[in-house]
């Protein structure tokens, strides 16, 4: 017997599936990968715009894409999910996206920021400048 897939993701679908009929049915509800759990990016054009996560993906990205006067309505025309279904996980992913792209969310992600160490920081100032030739203005 064949295992079945615990993730799945898909990449880039755009948000006119959230207003398309397939006969009477709407185009969105035979997407099947959109009733499970999971997190999501909508992005502006190519440009990530919002990281979110669900616990159903269809009825969020439908809240985001359908009401008017909402937060994110007018920003983002393409979106990508992630099927996670473990709470811990999905938080976890969350917190990874929001960290790793720079997005609209005023979220804080829920992991500890490193800063570029001063040494660090110092010694490619020095090299930049060297490597520049730069001057005092004094000279």
């Amino acid at each position: 017997m064949a295992k079945k897939k615990s993730a799945a993701y898909a990449k880039m679908w755009p948000r006119e599936v959230f207003a398309c009929k397939n006969g009477k049915e709407w185009l969105v509800d035979q997407l099947k990968v959109l009733s499970n759990p999971g997190v999501y990016v909508l992005y502006r054009n190519e440009i990530p715009y919002y990281v979110g996560k669900a616990t159903v993906l269809r009825e969020r990205l439908s809240r985001h894409a359908n009401r008017y006067g909402g937060k994110h309505y007018l920003f983002w025309n393409y979106f990508s999910v992630f099927v996670v279904r473990n709470a811990a996980a999905r938080t976890r992913l969350e917190s990874f996206l929001i960290a790793a792209m720079p997005t609209a969310n005023g979220a804080k992600p829920r992991i500890r920021k490193e800063q570029l160490p001063l040494f660090v920081r110092k010694f490619l100032h020095m090299h930049t400048h060297k490597t520049l030739n730069l001057k005092s203005a004094t000279a």
